[in-house]
């Protein structure tokens, strides 16, 4: 790997955490000595790169840094290509849609000669229809407010559920939102192509988020999850 090369990657590695790196770690990442790290992170902030800190702290990439776009190695490309063919193939509209606008950004910085179409990877999997469902789902999340859900069983058993949405969990042949019912004062799992109707609740949920995110994977823990 050429130095060039090197720092860009150090950049990278700094810009994907929010707390201080050891400066051992980014070494052995890197491949490299901990004297070469020290000399590279001098680099770096010579050239105005904001990175904060010193040996024995560790490092962290500060605000302010703008870069040109990331040259995606061969492998890279291939998996965020499919990944976002995945989402645009199976979530129509919405967060589909953002999908293939993200696609098209990417296209649009990739190096002279290299395509997105370039990457021989399809997707089968077909589309649920519950994009809809799901944006209202990953607003309320984002909002930490409960919703309102008309839901029908595998059964056909119909019921109108109060939750508050955790997590969504994609399978083969559904989504699957993970919850905190408050009919049954339990989490539950309620299939997205399941739920005829969603709305807000006009009130928040009755634990922050995170809280309750933690609830449900030790409910997971105990085989009670996905």
């Amino acid at each position: 790997m050429s130095r060039s090369s090197r720092l860009l990657k150090l950049v990278e590695i700094l810009r994907s955490h929010r707390r201080p790196v050891a400066g051992a770690d980014l070494a052995a990442e890197l491949g490299i000595s901990l004297r070469s790290l020290y000399r590279d992170v001098a680099t770096l902030q010579g050239e105005g790169v904001p990175i904060a800190g010193e040996a024995g702290l560790g490092y962290v990439l500060g605000p302010g840094l703008t870069l040109p776009p990331l040259n995606f190695d061969v492998d890279e490309l291939d998996a965020v290509v499919l990944g976002l063919r995945l989402v645009e193939r199976r979530l129509p509209g919405g967060l589909g849609d953002d999908a293939r606008r993200a696609l098209g950004k990417i296209e649009a910085v990739l190096p002279h000669g290299r395509s997105a179409a370039d990457v021989q990877l399809l997707v089968g999997t077909p589309a649920t229809g519950s994009a809809r469902v799901l944006d209202a789902i990953r607003e309320a999340i984002r909002k930490e407010e409960a919703l309102i859900i008309a839901y029908s069983d595998k059964k056909g058993a119909a019921s109108e559920r109060a939750i508050w949405p955790v997590i969504v969990g994609f399978f083969d042949t559904a989504e699957v939102v993970a919850a905190w019912c408050e009919l049954r004062q339990d989490f539950r799992h309620f299939r997205l192509d399941r739920i005829e109707q969603i709305a807000p609740a006009g009130r928040p949920m009755g634990r922050r988020h995170r809280l309750l995110l933690a609830d449900w994977q030790l409910d997971r823990d105990c085989g009670e999850g996905f």
